[in-house]
């Protein structure tokens, strides 16, 4: 475990950072995705979060004999890099590439997962704040859709991303989830070309409605 201001006991190899909002209001949220896939690795890893470095929670966590780091910013979502910047500090020879973040994604539908090496925050705040902190997207990250609402206006997209999925959406998130944590261990394991090879083909159908 790691404290504020101080490097990891062990040298990590891998670095997985979900993002979301704290507080239990927020938790089923579309905007808490990343939150939710943290959650499920944690339990099945049986690992308890931890305070800290900075601004967020965190473990040393072992996944296919491979030691590093799960994450959770405790800031608001369009402050994350806050987070971003002190894990970058406790664990400083970690490279990049060997982070993987996960968010949500209004571009793609909810049932759609997508990794991409790069580039830049697509309109997520979270994304932004990384990007500002790090002062690059040379970053990978795990992209889970939550689809847009009917019409355009920002406003709309806003209460959309902070509400709780409805009740047709609910049976596929534990799916995505699912989903979510084996595009986590392909990553560690096999790195970014396989895990994208891997993930970006999964295109998981809506469930009708009852």
């Amino acid at each position: 475990m790691a404290s504020k201001g101080a490097e990891f006991s062990e040298e990590p190899t891998f670095l997985i950072l979900g993002l979301g909002n704290p507080g239990s209001e927020y938790a089923s949220t579309r905007h808490n995705f990343g939150f939710l896939v943290m959650d499920r690795l944690a339990r099945e890893e049986r690992l308890s979060f931890a305070r800290g470095p900075g601004p967020c929670r965190s473990g040393l966590v072992a996944i296919g004999g491979a030691r590093g780091i799960l994450a959770k910013p405790t800031t608001y979502m369009n402050r994350s890099g806050e987070a971003a910047k002190a894990l970058h500090a406790a664990a400083p020879r970690l490279p990049l590439d060997r982070w993987l973040v996960v968010a949500d994604d209004l571009d793609l539908p909810l049932g759609k997962l997508r990794i991409r090496a790069g580039g830049g925050p697509g309109g997520h705040n979270g994304l932004r704040s990384l990007i500002g902190a790090l002062g690059t997207n040379e970053f990978a990250r795990l992209r889970l859709g939550i689809g847009r609402p009917p019409g355009s206006d920002p406003e709309d997209v806003v209460d959309w991303v902070l509400e709780p999925f409805t009740s047709d959406e609910a049976p596929l998130v534990p799916e995505v989830v699912g989903h979510a944590v084996e595009a986590v261990r392909t990553f560690v394991a096999h790195g970014t070309e396989v895990a994208m090879n891997r993930t970006n083909a999964i295109s998981l159908p809506k469930p009708p409605a009852p």
